[in-house]
C-alpha cells in the first residue's frame, strides 16, 4: 500500500495549530491504506506553546507525528521534513503550510492525480495574502525564467504532492539548508520535464496568530539566492 507523509513546518503557530491538526487528519486517515501514513508536524523552534499543543494532540491522534528541532528557518524546517519522509520509506510527500492558508478539501482531487503526474502543484492563481506577497512571487518567477529558461505559474506555493524518488533526487542537487528548496524543487520538475500538474488552489489570509517572515526578510532571502541559482544553474549545464 502507498504510504504518504503530510508535511508541515510550524513556527510559533499555537493560536493555528490545533485547527491545522483537526482538518488535516482525516486527510492522513483517508489515506492510510497501509497503516503507515504519517502527519508529520515539524515545531521549528517556537518559543510558544506549539510543540506542547502538537505532543498533547498526538496522545490521541496515532497517525499524527509531532517533531522539534532548533529554529532554522521555513526552508530548513521543510529540508529537514523531506529528508524524515525519505529516511522512513514515504512513497508521496504532500507539503502544506500551517497558518490555514490552504483547504483540506481540495487535497482529494490532488491523491486522485498521482497515477498521471509524478509532481502535482498548487498555482495561488488567486491569493488573499497581499498584494505585496503576490508581487515578491511575480519577481521571482521572472528570476527562473531568465536564470533557469523556466516558465512556471507558481513557484513555491505551500501545496505540493511528489513522489519521493522525484524529491530524494533533486534535494541532492541543493545545499544542504538551501532557504527556498520548495522554488528549486519547481523548477527542476519543469526543467528535467518530469511530469507535472499544476492546479489552481485557494490561498486565504491567514487564519490567526502573525506570520514571522515579513517583505523585508522575504526580499532578503531572495536576495541571498540569487548567488546560489546562478551556482545551480552551473550545474544544471553539466548534467
Amino acid at each position: 500500500m502507498e504510504k504518504l507523509y503530510i508535511i508541515v513546518p510550524a513556527y510559533n503557530e499555537a493560536e493555528n495549530i490545533e485547527k491545522l491538526i483537526d482538518d488535516w487528519y482525516p486527510v492522513i486517515e483517508r489515506c492510510n491504506g497501509g497503516g503507515e501514513s504519517r502527519l508529520v508536524v515539524i515545531n521549528d523552534g517556537s518559543t510558544d506553546d506549539t510543540y506542547t499543543i502538537l505532543k498533547k494532540c498526538a496522545e490521541s491522534r496515532p497517525l499524527l507525528e509531532p517533531l522539534t528541532k532548533e529554529n532554522g528557518g521555513h526552508g530548513q524546517t521543510l529540508l529537514y521534513g523531506y529528508r524524515y519522509a525519505i529516511k522512513n520509506g514515504a512513497d508521496y510527500i504532500f507539503q502544506t503550510d500551517s497558518d490555514g492558508q490552504t483547504l483540506p478539501e481540495e487535497f482529494d482531487y490532488f491523491w486522485e492525480k498521482r497515477k498521471e503526474y509524478d509532481v502535482i502543484l498548487g498555482n495561488r492563481r488567486q491569493r488573499q495574502d497581499g498584494i505585496s506577497r503576490k508581487f515578491v512571487e511575480d519577481i521571482l518567477r521572472l528570476i527562473l525564467r531568465c536564470v533557469f529558461g523556466v516558465n512556471v505559474p507558481d513557484a513555491n506555493a505551500p501545496f505540493r504532492l511528489m513522489k519521493i524518488d522525484l524529491v530524494d533526487k533533486y534535494i541532492r542537487k541543493m545545499p544542504e539548508n538551501f532557504n527556498l528548496p520548495n522554488v528549486m524543487l519547481t523548477t527542476y520538475f519543469v526543467y528535467f520535464k518530469e511530469k507535472t500538474l499544476f492546479v489552481n488552489i485557494t490561498f486565504q489570509q491567514r487564519q490567526g496568530g502573525k506570520t514571522s517572515v515579513n517583505i523585508r526578510k522575504i526580499i532578503r532571502i531572495g536576495w541571498n539566492a540569487l548567488g546560489d541559482f546562478h551556482n545551480l544553474k552551473k550545474e544544471l549545464k553539466k548534467s
